[in-house]
């Protein structure tokens, strides 16, 4: 059990907007609910009632009602408010409770100066793009693709496509050319918006070459449109156009197009770290209703909060980011390298931007600790309510450094969930402690339960992740996916009818989480089930030691296996058996004898996807004798020629 380091205030029902959302209840429906816990529990039974108080109590804007609220409970195939038109692009810019000259959209690069946008700035700007892609001949259904990155005109592209009826998708302007076309190439743009290149701390990177390549790779594309964010002066080639132009001044009002709820809002993309990227697509009302609900109850944001989450347009962060201004909070956007000039930069951007929520991935965290960062120290982060952490498990030593460093009176919300959903289906609520290395609750509509081998659920022991409820954020589909197959393969071959979504967790007693790694990355000696997680903790926690992966090998005669751990040392060191003997050791002290490497190599680099993933599956499989190409998409990886030092490994074992 982790150590409590935040305890909700006695008076976080008068203080929180889910204390407010209670009082609605009980007000507008006659419910009452002793604590989370019990809340929850309504929330993932009476799907219908639950759902439905959402849409009602944030005054969703329907073009027609719906003719229910779940029509169909079944996974796949669930039905959400049948027969309402709505949209998202209109509830992100109602903006509730922001003026006119508030500050909405907060924009802080390294390639040029900050960038703010006030609340009618925003709807203009996303007035004139709106116009300027009908120009194009932009309408419902077709789809507009951005290479580019967080940065305000990508957002006001994403709302102006979406209050059309169009379909966004983004990629980051750092995913190489072929990740771009094994995405694109799948759901046929016809507009492509791009930046010309971008500045990663102090560097300067061109992308013209590669925007050419991805151009000539997309037939479908009309019309091209560049954005001269490098140098602020570059050239557009032949048949292009400037973004100042698409932006042009016009007199055409506003309107925003009534579209089904399961109509698709944007594509978004597995990790395509093996196989092509799967593409995801998710519906207007789905979305909006699950990002009304975290946002607002979950992460208690509103007018006057600032929220910033470090992401890429190529990670689902940045869609559930900037639906902020659907709760009224103003939105802060970063593009750079967070540990530049060193890893305390971030820390300084939420002081001069006044955050309120900062968002960031446990890596990062990990990082700052492991460098002695103490943000405390190098900004004034009085203004900070609550930080959260995603993109993989957060240990508790990475909880015990936020309140030793950060603040003592945050809440640290821990989050998983994936792109799969676009939120975090298990995190934080203002109602519940924080306990060091825990994820605080299951969230509210989530029905997320751990499942033993044999497919019962279990509490207070490791299981597979399973969601066993419809949630209106799960995918409309596949794109170009006509029986579904490819989709109920991802998730639902295993349980039919339950979602399965690849992650090792432990539900405890009191409703708390703990994820442990991948289920497919799983380490399995001797019988007893480990997650990768834990064992990264542990060796990572050794000041030597940098960052490391675990691979097991099993032995198809059943025997244990070969357990081969890969570390990254700090520079200048080299591995010796005195370090191995070190890793050993804490490895059998802090987990158990089964647990200690029959192998121990030195790396250049661990492989990691775009958003920071390590790649543990393609590892394994490349150590298995599969070719690097086949074992993984190098466009989807963050380092490529990392991979080369484990098929050189594979070469040598086989050769023994």
């Amino acid at each position: 059990m982790g150590d409590v380091l935040w305890t909700p205030p006695a008076d976080v029902r008068e203080r929180s907007r889910i204390g407010d959302y209670l009082r609605w209840l009980t007000a507008e429906r006659g419910l009452d609910f002793a604590d989370y816990d019990a809340l929850w529990r309504w929330s993932v039974t009476d799907l219908d009632a639950f759902w439905r108080t959402i849409w009602d109590y944030f005054q969703v804007i329907a073009h027609t009602a719906p003719e229910t609220t779940l029509a169909r409970r079944t996974m796949p195939g669930a039905r959400w408010f049948p027969g309402a038109t709505l949209n998202y692009a209109e509830h992100v810019l109602r903006m509730p409770g922001l003026a006119d000259d508030d500050p909405v959209v907060l924009g802080y690069s390294q390639s040029r100066a900050p960038v703010t946008l006030t609340a009618a700035e925003l709807r203009e700007q996303v007035r004139r793009v709106r116009a300027g892609l009908r120009r194009l001949g932009v309408g419902r259904g077709d789809r507009v693709a951005a290479y580019a990155p967080n940065i305000p005109e990508t957002f006001v592209l994403m709302l102006a496509t979406t209050s059309l009826g169009a379909v966004f998708s983004s990629c980051a302007p750092e995913f190489g050319t072929r990740s771009v076309v094994d995405r694109w190439q799948q759901i046929e743009p016809t507009v492509l918006v791009a930046v010309d290149g971008y500045r990663y701390g102090e560097k300067p990177v061109d992308r013209r070459a590669e925007l050419a390549a991805i151009r000539a790779a997309l037939p479908s594309v009309v019309h091209t449109v560049l954005l001269s964010y490098l140098d602020g002066q570059a050239a557009p080639p032949p048949a292009t156009m400037t973004w100042a132009e698409l932006a042009a001044e016009t007199d055409e009002a506003m309107e925003f197009a009534a579209v089904a709820f399961d109509h698709p809002l944007y594509v978004l993309y597995s990790s395509g770290t093996t196989g092509l990227p799967k593409p995801i697509v998710h519906g207007h009302g789905g979305i909006l209703l699950e990002h009304l609900k975290m946002l607002a109850l979950h992460h208690d944001l509103g007018p006057g909060d600032r929220f910033f989450w470090f992401s890429t347009t190529g990670w689902m962060m940045w869609n559930f980011l900037v639906s902020g201004p659907a709760v009224g909070a103003a939105i802060v956007l970063y593009d750079g390298n967070p540990g530049h000039p060193d890893l305390g930069a971030l820390w300084r951007l939420a002081d001069e931007a006044k955050v309120t929520y900062f968002g960031t991935s446990a890596p990062f965290l990990l990082a700052c600790r492991k460098a002695g960062v103490v943000p405390r120290e190098q900004a004034d982060l009085s203004a900070l309510r609550a930080v959260g952490s995603t993109g993989a498990p957060l240990p508790a030593e990475g909880f015990s450094w936020v309140y030793e460093t950060v603040s003592d009176t945050v809440q640290l919300q821990s989050l998983s969930g994936g792109t799969d959903v676009c939120t975090g289906f298990v995190g934080g609520v203002p109602l519940v402690p924080v306990y060091a290395g825990e994820i605080g609750c299951r969230c509210l509509g989530a029905k997320v339960e751990a499942r033993s081998a044999d497919g019962t659920p279990v509490v207070g022991e490791l299981g597979e992740l399973v969601i066993t409820e419809p949630m209106p954020s799960m995918p409309v589909g596949f794109w170009n996916d006509p029986d579904g197959s490819r989709y109920r393969e991802a998730y639902f071959d295993l349980y039919p009818g339950v979602w399965r979504h690849g992650d090792w967790i432990t539900v405890s007693e009191r409703g708390s989480c703990v994820i442990t790694g991948r289920s497919d990355a799983t380490l399995n000696r001797g019988g007893v089930r480990l997650g990768t997680a834990e064992f990264y903790s542990v060796v990572e926690a050794l000041p030597e030691v940098v960052d490391s992966v675990v691979i097991h090998l099993e032995d198809p005669e059943g025997g244990a296996g070969d357990l081969l751990l890969f570390v990254v040392l700090a520079d200048g060191l080299e591995l010796d058996d005195a370090l191995r003997r070190r890793i050993a050791g804490e490895l059998r002290t802090a987990l158990s004898p089964r647990h200690v490497p029959d192998e121990i190599h030195q790396v250049r680099a661990v492989p990691r996807t775009l958003s920071a993933k390590k790649l543990e599956v393609p590892v394994k499989k490349i150590l298995t004798g599969t070719p690097v190409e086949s074992a993984a998409a190098t466009g989807a990886l963050a380092n490529p020629e990392s991979l080369a030092a484990f098929e050189r490994f594979a070469k040598e074992r086989t050769d023994r």
